[in-house]
């Protein structure tokens, strides 16, 4: 919203979408209720032990990108939904990914624990049922966002068919799709206020399998990013966060319809496993993609 907002203004024409400032579309109930799943999802930071001396990894978080076109993400859902359950793009590709990052470890102890955490926007949610307050949070500037996520054992991920990833992927993922899961979210901060929380799929301590989180871009209208001088050819994120968890962002390709531009900030070696179990997929980009 912000960056299409600006193309506008930088061409002098109306905002499309003017940005809401209401705090009061979070106001938490009176009186809350808090699912107890929350505090299994979320964890206060003052809380953590502190970091382990000399635990260094020896690996550290490398940004790369990647291009996937369609007929490959279409394989993947197709054998994600091979089960008889339909799975999404998203949840196909998280399943997978997830796969691969547990085939990295597997020579490791194999009951180690890999977590994956899937980013939900909570906009169109808290405006279920009310037309006055979807409009409001369609239009509400800052992230309304919650972070669910998985954990199984590294070699089950490793074993298992892909349908079976993905099943795991859609179980933790669906609580966290309704209204209800985000007012008790908001409810959860408003009761730990003022401590600062943070998602418990990020804290990846030193016995822990790998660890990533995927969000989704694909929903961008990198089309209407225009400052005047054309609609940009390709467009991606770059989210250097600290630790070790990983974070992938998939984003819809400006060229081909269905192909998808994945920015992935993973450990190296993570990334050398991918490119070389994986490369029919994950196809290091290059200008060839951006039909320039």
């Amino acid at each position: 919203m912000f960056l299409v907002s600006w193309a506008e203004l930088a061409r002098s024409r109306p905002v499309s979408m003017v940005p809401s400032f209401r705090r009061s579309s979070l106001n938490p109930r009176r009186p809350g209720c808090i699912d107890p799943s929350l505090d299994d999802m979320y964890v206060l930071i003052p809380s953590l032990p502190p970091p382990e001396e000399n635990n260094e990894p020896t690996d550290h978080l490398v940004s790369r990108i990647y291009y996937i076109n369609a007929e490959q993400l279409n394989e993947l859902q197709s054998l994600a939904s091979s089960d008889g359950d339909k799975r999404t793009k998203l949840e196909s590709f998280s399943a997978f990914l997830w796969k691969m990052l547990a085939t990295y470890t597997a020579d490791e102890d194999r009951n180690k624990i890999s977590k994956m955490g899937i980013v939900v926007d909570g906009r169109a949610r808290l405006g279920e049922g009310d037309q006055d307050k979807a409009t409001a949070m369609g239009c509400h500037f800052g992230n309304v966002l919650s972070i669910p996520y998985g954990s199984q054992t590294i070699g089950e991920l490793s074993e298992k068919p892909l349908c079976w990833a993905a099943k795991q992927v859609h179980e933790f993922l669906k609580p966290a799709t309704t209204k209800e899961h985000f007012l008790g979210l908001i409810d959860w901060v408003e009761a730990h206020r003022p401590e600062p929380a943070m998602t418990r799929v990020y804290n990846v301590v030193k016995d822990d399998g790998p660890a990533l989180v995927v969000s989704s871009g694909l929903r961008f209208p990198v089309s209407k990013v225009d400052f005047g001088w054309g609609c940009p050819a390709f467009g991606s994120y770059h989210f250097p966060w600290g630790g070790v968890c990983g974070y992938v962002m998939p984003m819809p390709s400006r060229v081909r319809e269905g192909d998808w531009v994945v920015y992935m900030l993973l450990l190296e070696g993570q990334l050398e496993q991918i490119e070389k179990e994986a490369a029919n997929v994950f196809r290091p980009f290059t200008f060839d993609y951006v039909d320039l």
